[in-house]
């Protein structure tokens, strides 16, 4: 469909142990609708780095954006979102630290312990977790063969960026909208409610695990199209 060009883009920062190509039934809904939508492919490094590649994408938009964070992705948003295109923020299972707060601090008090022994870590600091734990953690409502896949080509994340302390915080200033995947094994579905709370989001509930964009879409896809509704004014085309 001809993209609407009264419409705002979309602009997508995945989390930790994925990239945006997991998100591509999304932004297929997404494009449906004739939006825009670009899927960052962050390095995963360190905080200032993703937010420097959010950034050069959000720089490349001539009309306002609802951005997207999925996961440690949130923290990205949360830190990117001060841009002047960006309208709203749209955050997925995901972190939503104050200032002075990391995602670890965001998650400390909902840590999920079970996975902790899952994760390896190579020389250079990078966290992998171990194929098992993707079935049993990351992608409990998807295939096997899915989950298999995921284990096989998941973006590790330097531990280091986990630590790193965001300075703005855009949720204060921007509209929010929060997707909860009520069945996350991962990161506390009560954590992402009170996270919600917190930021004054707009909540909805996903019936699915920690990746939602996978097992559910069409409903990750709803989430991002109630603040399109919201920014534009109207639906985008059907």
């Amino acid at each position: 469909m001809p993209r609407d060009l009264a419409a705002p883009a979309i602009v997508i920062a995945h989390g930790a142990w994925a990239d945006a190509t997991n998100w591509r039934e999304v932004i297929a809904l997404l494009q449906a609708k004739g939006l825009l939508v670009v899927a960052v492919q962050s390095p995963l490094t360190a905080l200032a780095d993703d937010v420097d590649a959010v950034t050069r994408a959000l720089n490349h938009q001539a009309h306002p954006v609802v951005l997207v964070g999925h996961d440690y992705g949130g923290t990205v948003i949360t830190q990117a979102g001060r841009h002047q295109t960006v309208s709203a923020l749209v955050y997925i299972a995901a972190c939503a630290p104050d200032i002075g707060e990391s995602t670890a601090d965001a998650q400390r008090d909902h840590e999920a312990r079970a996975v902790t022994g899952s994760f390896t870590v190579d020389a250079a600091g990078f966290l992998y977790l171990a194929p098992n734990a993707v079935l049993e953690f990351l992608a409990h409502d998807l295939t096997a063969t899915e989950a298999a896949v995921l284990a096989a080509a998941q973006k590790p994340i330097r531990a280091s960026a986990l630590l790193d302390r965001v300075t703005e915080a855009a949720w204060y200033t921007r509209p929010c909208w929060y997707g909860v995947a009520d069945e996350d094994r991962l990161f506390a579905p009560a954590l992402q409610r009170e996270t919600a709370e917190r930021i004054n989001a707009s909540v909805i509930s996903l019936r699915a695990g920690h990746l939602p964009f996978l097992s559910k879409p069409n409903e990750t896809a709803a989430v991002i199209l109630a603040a399109v509704e919201c920014v534009h004014g109207r639906q985008p085309r059907r």
